[in-house]
């Protein structure tokens, strides 16, 4: 029974980021300008395919899982987007995460829609043989679909350059020629990119750097706080630490530590284990809710979604709140935090390294000529640094928040795309 109410709950919780997403991209047309078509068009997903991936286990039994691929929108390009293999996956929690796809290749100005992938699974209690299976069958069954100029995945939660390996070569049997470009997080050695394992954490550190500047915070020094110690999150926090920022507390799905003076985060990242947990070796942890409500500067969740809600917003002591999560802080929460003068970046913002990165990796496939890990960077940086304060500005000049900002760059170019295309 407490396992059913803990699905319904997060059912819920997905019904609700896909509901105040709608609601933002309903604002943000609104205030550019465009008729309710266009929001008709954008509120949901193209397409959305639904499969069944039958899997021998290694026990002989047959297993059925559950797959999903959504494509948002296609007008600018190819859809492009994650697969993530987790049991709490829903149709609807696929829906939005191919939305907020599409809003960030919209606001680092990339030539593609959103798209995501998922399958109801829990990949911790799977062999290794099982997995490979798993992700052969989930390319068969959506491989009419997919493809490099069509929609391209990536890796998401619990997936790796191990599986996206695997895919890419049940496509490339499928399809009978080699494309690496069908896929993006590949390992270096099948045309993978330098730069894509830290791409997230990476755009979030640039984000985190830009927005200090705007509010006068000298990085070096600054107390921060970092919510979820898994690949985005122990990234950011050492590239935090080597930028001479304090980390003064970090949490996993145990617990937070919490130390006035800074955590030693290189101490941290050698004992946590391959799921980022590290707290259960410490006595003297705190919760999570009393983590966002530490006395700092910045504050990063890292996490899961709807962290920061109205009942917790004015507790919240950061001047910053840089999202590295999807979908943290509610929609009240944004608002009360505005209100008291945080400087809010929106996860479709900050956390767009990631896809940024990738399009540096199709872009290096599709050409065959493959850049040094510098040269990635340094592209990286560009992007967003450019994306960053044209979402600032355009909160300035509007006089609106960050979030609504942010859907306004990210919507408007899909906007115009379907229109020149003649489809509203």
């Amino acid at each position: 029974m407490v396992a059913q109410n803990h699905s319904e709950q997060s059912h819920k919780e997905k019904l609700d980021v896909l509901e105040s997403t709608q609601t933002i991209i309903h604002e943000a047309l609104t205030k550019l300008g465009y008729p309710e078509e266009v929001y008709e068009l954008l509120k949901e997903p193209l397409r959305i395919l639904t499969v069944r991936i039958p899997v021998r286990m290694d026990d002989g039994s047959i297993k059925i899982f559950t797959g999903y691929r959504a494509q948002h929108n296609d007008s600018v390009g190819p859809t492009k987007g994650g697969v993530r293999f987790h049991p709490d996956v829903t149709e609807t929690e696929v829906k939005a995460l191919s939305i907020w796809m599409s809003l960030k290749a919209g606001i680092v100005d990339l030539p593609y829609g959103g798209g995501k992938g998922g399958i109801v699974c829990d990949p911790r209690e799977m062999s290794f043989r099982e997995l490979e299976a798993l992700s052969r069958g989930y390319v068969r069954a959506i491989s009419q679909i997919v493809g490099p100029t069509k929609d391209i995945p990536a890796p998401d939660v619990f997936t790796n350059s191990q599986i996206m390996a695997w895919m890419m070569d049940e496509y490339s049997r499928i399809r009978e020629f080699d494309s690496p470009g069908f896929i993006t997080g590949k390992p270096l050695v099948l045309g993978g990119s330098h730069g894509r394992e830290t791409a997230t954490a990476k755009g979030v550190t640039i984000c985190i750097r830009e927005a200090a500047k705007k509010k006068g915070i000298a990085l070096e020094g600054a107390r921060v706080v970092v919510q979820g110690f898994g690949n985005a999150g122990s990234f950011l926090a050492k590239f935090m630490h080597d930028a001479g920022a304090k980390v003064v507390g970090i949490s996993d799905a145990y617990g937070a530590l919490y130390d006035p003076d800074g955590l030693d985060i290189d101490y941290l990242l050698d004992r946590r284990d391959s799921f980022g947990t590290v707290t259960k070796l410490f006595k003297n942890t705190i919760t999570n809710k009393e983590l966002l409500e530490l006395d700092c500067d910045i504050l990063v969740p890292a996490a899961i979604e709807n962290q920061i809600t109205e009942e917790n917003a004015h507790n919240i002591k950061a001047s910053i709140v840089v999202e590295a999560a999807n979908g943290p802080t509610t929609l009240r929460a944004t608002e009360i935090l505005t209100e008291r003068g945080v400087l809010i970046v929106p996860d479709v913002l900050a956390s767009s390294g990631g896809v940024t990165v990738s399009y540096f990796e199709w872009v290096q496939n599709n050409q065959g000529y493959y850049w040094s890990e510098k040269e990635v960077e340094e592209k990286l940086e560009e992007v967003l640094v450019k994306a960053f304060n044209n979402v600032y500005n355009t909160a300035q000049n509007r006089k609106v928040n960050m979030r609504l900002a942010a859907y306004m760059v990210g919507v408007r170019k899909m906007a115009e795309a379907s229109r020149f295309r003649g489809w509203i």
